[in-house]
C-alpha cells in the first residue's frame, strides 16, 4: 500500500487548487440561495419493544455570568472553552420525548410551549412544529407525565391561547410537586422574582388544565414501563424516570446535571436555578454513580440533541459520552 506524504499532499492540493481557478467552458449558474434554517429536530430508537421519539424545542441562549452559584465566571468560561463552547453566552437547549409502547404515546415533558416562539423569536417553542414533522400529532398523545413544574417542562402543556396542547391526554404529575406549588402558605414565603413567578405560573396551568391532573409518587410505575424515581432537589418534588422494556432501560433525567460539561464534570457545581443546590448535589453523585455502576443509558433534556448519552467516571466528576446518531432505527 502506497502511503501519501504531507509533502505529496500538498502538491496534490497546489495541483487542484491550480485548476480550479482556470476559466470554466460551461456557462456559469448562480448560487442556490441559503436555506437559513435547519432540518426538522427529531431522532428516534428502539428502546426493547419502545420507539423512543425524541423531539427538539429548540433552546435558548442564557448569561454565563451568575449561571453557576459556586464558581467563578472565569472558571465557567473555561470549562465552555475547553467543550469547544462559545463563553459570550451559555445555550440551553429543551429536548422532550415521546415514547410509543405499542399500544401508547407517552410524552415526557412539554418544553417551552406555542407561545415561545415569538417570546424567542423562533429559537425555541419548536415541539409542535417537529412533532408534527416526526409525523406525531398531539390529539394522539395518550399520557403526558411531568418531572417538575419550571418552565420549560410544563408550559407546552397549554397552547399559545391557554388552552390544553394534548386534549386527548391524561396529564400526570410528581404528588410533591403538586403539594408544594399549590399551596398557598408556601407561596406566601416565595421570594419575589423567579420562584413567587414559578407558583403563578403553575396555577395558571394547572387552571387552564381545569384541574384535570393525575398524582404519582416515586417508586412506582406511573405507566407500564415507566418508573418514578425521586431526585429532589432542582425542585422539591423533581422526578426522573427508569423507561424499561425487555432487557433494555434509559434513565430520563430531567434537570439531575442540567447542562453537562457544567454540572455533569463538575457535579459539585450548584445551578442558580437549583431550588435547593446542596440537595440537587447530593442527588446527582448518587444517580450519577448509579448510571456508571449499571451502564445505563442517561436521556438528559438539556444535553446536547439528541441527547442520549453513555457516563464514566472522572477524577472530578463524570463525562458523556453522546450516542452515535444511527441511520437506522
Amino acid at each position: 500500500m502506497t502511503v501519501a506524504s504531507r509533502r505529496d499532499m500538498l502538491a496534490g492540493g497546489a495541483a487542484l487548487a491550480a485548476a480550479t481557478i482556470l476559466p470554466s467552458a460551461g456557462p456559469t449558474r448562480a448560487a442556490a440561495p441559503l436555506a437559513g434554517k435547519q432540518a426538522p429536530g427529531f431522532y428516534r430508537y428502539q428502546l426493547g419493544d419502545f420507539e423512543v421519539s425524541v423531539i427538539s424545542d429548540g433552546a435558548v441562549r442564557f448569561p454565563v455570568e451568575g449561571f453557576v452559584t459556586n464558581a467563578s465566571t472565569d472558571q465557567v468560561k473555561a470549562a465552555l472553552t475547553a467543550a469547544f463552547r462559545s463563553t459570550e453566552g451559555l445555550t440551553v437547549p429543551f429536548t422532550p420525548i415521546v415514547v410509543n409502547t405499542g399500544a401508547k404515546l407517552i410524552l415526557i415533558d412539554t418544553g417551552l410551549g406555542d407561545a415561545a416562539v415569538e417570546r424567542t423569536k423562533g429559537s425555541a417553542g419548536q415541539f409542535a412544529s417537529n412533532l408534527t414533522a416526526a409525523g406525531l400529532d398531539r390529539r394522539d398523545i395518550d399520557a403526558v407525565v411531568i418531572s417538575h413544574f419550571h418552565v420549560d417542562h410544563v408550559d407546552g402543556l397549554l397552547t399559545a391561547d391557554n388552552e390544553p396542547a394534548f386534549p386527548n391526554a391524561e396529564i400526570f404529575v410528581p404528588a410533591a410537586e403538586l403539594v408544594f406549588w399549590m399551596d398557598d402558605g408556601e407561596m406566601s414565603r416565595a421570594p419575589k422574582g423567579r420562584i413567587e413567578g414559578l407558583f403563578k405560573n403553575t396555577r395558571r396551568i394547572i387552571a387552564a388544565l381545569g384541574g384535570k391532573v393525575t398524582p404519582f409518587g416515586a417508586g412506582k410505575d406511573v405507566v407500564p414501563g415507566l418508573t418514578a424515581v425521586a431526585t429532589p432537589g432542582h425542585s422539591v418534588g423533581h422526578t426522573s424516570f427508569v423507561l424499561s422494556s425487555g432487557n433494555r432501560s434509559v434513565f430520563v433525567q430531567g434537570d439531575v446535571a442540567h447542562i453537562p460539561v457544567l454540572f455533569v464534570e463538575n457535579p459539585t457545581w450548584h445551578a442558580a436555578i437549583d431550588q435547593d443546590p446542596v440537595m440537587a448535589e447530593a442527588t446527582r453523585r448518587k444517580i450519577y454513580d448509579m448510571l456508571v455502576a449499571e451502564k445505563m443509558l442517561v436521556q438528559g433534556f438539556h444535553y446536547p440533541f439528541p441527547a442520549l448519552a453513555h457516563v464514566e467516571r472522572t477524577a472530578n466528576g463524570y463525562r458523556e459520552i453522546l450516542v452515535p446518531w444511527s441511520t437506522s432505527i
